[in-house]
This record gives C-alpha cells, structure tokens and sequence, in this order.
C-alpha cells in the first residue's frame, strides 16, 4: 500500500483531488461537460478551488508567444555580434596559431580577403556571417555584397568578400578574424589589389 500510493497521486494527480471534495456526481458531469465543451466556467471554478490542474498550459502558451515575438526582433538570417565573440580567438590564441604569426590587416578598403577556411565552407555559410554588415532593405548594397569562395587549385580554403564600403569592411574584419567556423579559425584581412599582390610575389623571389 506505501509504495502504491505515490503511484495514484502521479498519475491521477487532479481526479484524487475532485474526489475527496466533490461527490463522483459532480465528477462525472464536469468530465461530460468538458467534452461538449460547455459550461466551462463551473469546471474551472471546481478545479481552481481543489487543485492546479488547469494553471499550467497557460502559461507554456504564454513563453511560446514570446520565444517567438523575440524571434521575430532578432534576425535569425545572419550571425548575431554574441556568437562571434563566443566563437573567436583571443589575441592570446591567435599567437598560438602560425596562420596569424604575420598578421597584418593590410590598406583598408571595401573587399575583404578571408583565408584559412575548412573544406566544408559554403557560400551561405560566409554570408551568414558577412551578411550581417549589408543592409539588405538597399538595393546598392545588395549589389555590391559579393562572396567569392574559391573551392579548387591553389587559392582553396581562400575567399574574397566585397562589402557595401569601408566602414563594414573595417567592422567586419575587427569582429570576424579568428572567428572559429568548422574547427578552424578565419584570418580576416583587407583585400589587396592584384598589383600589390604580383610585387609582393616578385619581392619573395628574389629574396
């Protein structure tokens, strides 16, 4: 009997409670009348007097409403500043790292050059990360956002990004480098020209 008495209450939390203060008559009525759904509001008083079946589905609707009016606030189509912080190096790891051992964000301009990217990498992946700095609603931006991931040959694991003006770039390039994606962290620089890049080239060959 001790241990079979928990049992009852569990399962049967609320009829244990209409029985012992109201006559199974009553009971069985309250059950017809929830079912042709009728005369709620004496139900419901019988209830709020002997127990708090009916208080919680209430509520839980109520945090649904919510979760998703904050949803709505929030755009979920781009990373959110919070998980590019969780998610990036310090300036401390990024020592760690050889990728970042001659790190220098190069001359600042529109374009963006990311590299150490893992083979997973996609398109929508970058752009769920840079998308963040484009104002979608203006149709100049949206022209000039430009992913360019390079998937074979030598230039693999690299990708170009043209962002709306410099002032993104900059934003993007201070919060992105050494954002960890698919175990790896990004090495976020400015862009250089195709000269710049060709002397630079020139210069190593001779050394």
């Amino acid at each position: 009997d001790v241990f079979e008495q928990p049992q009852h209450v569990g399962h049967k939390k609320i009829e244990f409670h209409i029985t012992t203060d109201i006559p199974s008559v009553l009971q069985i009525n309250s059950e017809k009348e929830e079912k042709n759904g009728k005369n709620l509001c004496a139900t419901t008083e019988e209830i709020n007097n002997t127990g708090f079946g009916r208080i919680f589905p209430a509520p839980s609707s109520n945090d649904k409403m919510e979760t998703e009016e904050e949803e709505d606030e929030i755009p979920s189509e781009f990373i959110s500043r919070r998980d590019l912080e969780k998610n990036r190096l310090s300036r401390e790891e990024m020592e760690k790292f050889s990728v970042f051992k001659n790190y220098e964000p190069g001359d600042p301009n529109c374009r963006i050059y990311v590299k150490n990217l893992a083979k997973q990498v996609q398109e929508k992946d970058l752009k769920f990360i840079f998308g963040r700095y484009v104002d979608f609603q203006s149709e100049e931006e949206r022209n000039m956002f430009d992913i360019r991931l390079m998937k074979e040959g030598r230039m693999k694991g690299q990708a170009f990004i043209g962002l709306p003006n410099e002032k993104a770039a900059a934003k993007a390039l201070k919060e992105a480098n050494g954002y960890v994606l698919f175990e790896k962290p990004m090495v976020v620089q400015f862009a250089r020209s195709a000269r710049p890049k060709q002397d630079a080239n020139e210069g190593k060959r001779k050394k």
